[in-house]
């Protein structure tokens, strides 16, 4: 079983460069990866999905440019 790596919000809030208030944004309009629950007040981000996102909006970009 591959190990698999968490990022809490403030970690995430940080690789994105997105507000709180962006990151759920987005994750309600299906265009953010959505978290998994930690406990019963605690969520958090697989950091292969965060990767994911970021390569797909670099990619988008270049296309975008180029």
């Amino acid at each position: 079983m591959p190990d698999i790596k968490i990022l809490r919000r403030p970690e995430v809030e940080r690789q994105t460069q997105l507000s709180k208030a962006s990151i759920y944004r987005q994750m309600h309009a299906g265009t953010f990866p959505k978290p998994v629950q930690l406990g019963e007040r605690a969520v958090g981000w697989r950091l292969s999905e965060i990767d994911d996102w970021l390569d797909t909006r670099k990619r988008a970009s270049f296309d975008r440019e180029g």
